[in-house]
């Protein structure tokens, strides 16, 4: 099973991940924020089971932010930081397009 997510840059406009891969990164999130940082992300990568939702656009900007720190430090592995920069580009494309960011 896998999150389509919306705002993305495959051919149906969407970051697909599988669920273990995310549980993946929600642990390597977890490890190199702060808890500030990853009270933002909380609303997306607590412990959804695949239950769709959206994040407000204004949230999935604050989420584009903190997803891009985290892209960017340096113990997070290359397979999760390349994940991360994803998700923050297709954050970043609802909030700029005023759209809810959905996961489906």
């Amino acid at each position: 099973m896998a999150w389509n997510i919306s705002h993305g840059t495959d051919r149906n406009n969407e970051v697909l991940a599988s669920y273990s891969h995310m549980g993946s990164l929600r642990e390597h999130l977890a490890h190199v924020l702060s808890s500030r940082e990853w009270r933002v992300l909380k609303p997306a990568f607590g412990m959804r089971t695949g239950d769709p939702f959206s994040v407000f656009p204004r949230d999935a900007g604050r989420m584009a932010t903190v997803l891009t720190a985290a892209a960017t430090h340096r113990l997070m592995p290359a397979e999760f930081a390349k994940t991360a920069r994803d998700l923050a580009d297709a954050a970043g494309r609802a909030a700029n397009a005023r759209q809810p960011w959905e996961w489906r």
